[in-house]
């Protein structure tokens, strides 16, 4: 039982904090990174590392008094086409939350130095099943054009995927 909670104590002292990159640089700035157009590109993987798509995404950001819209139009590698439609608020303490049509709930987000931590569950269609899966992202401000984002998927607190995604300001 002894070694139990050592490994739990373990764990817990190796989880990373948005205050881990509180004096990090550039800031992140959410709103100011987003606003126009993006270009990105990406991986999902499976539990066991394995790519199992690619996929781009072409991104439009307007801003209106403390909201982000993000217009996302996906093209995966076998074709398919997907849309989200990101409703973005601004709150106090630089904190964030979020909404969207495959969005179960509400998003939460918070900046922190060069990163913004963004958490949501997405109900993802599978043939004829619909799955509610947790998405942990933490996204990176490397400098004023890019972005890197890993995002953690878990269903029952195991984690059943990753994707990996880099973004690009357009001028």
């Amino acid at each position: 039982m002894k070694w139990l909670l050592a490994l739990m104590l373990l764990l817990t002292g190796c989880t990373v904090s948005t205050s881990d990159y509180q004096q990090t640089e550039p800031k992140f700035d959410l709103f100011g990174y987003f606003e126009g157009n993006i270009t990105a590109w990406g991986m999902l993987q499976d539990y066991k590392g394995k790519q199992t798509r690619r996929f781009t995404v072409d991104i439009v950001g307007t801003i209106e008094n403390n909201t982000l819209t993000l217009n996302e139009d996906f093209l995966f590698d076998d074709g398919e086409t997907q849309q989200r439609i990101w409703v973005i608020n601004k709150l106090p303490d630089g904190r964030y939350s979020g909404k969207a049509d495959d969005v179960i709930g509400e998003a939460q987000g918070v900046e922190s130095g060069n990163s913004l931590q963004w958490q949501y569950t997405l109900a993802i269609p599978v043939d004829d099943s619909v799955y509610n899966i947790k998405f942990n992202d933490w996204m990176y401000r490397q400098d004023e054009k890019h972005v890197f984002n890993i995002a953690t998927m878990t269903k029952f607190g195991f984690e059943v995927g990753k994707v990996t995604l880099f973004f690009q300001k357009v001028d």
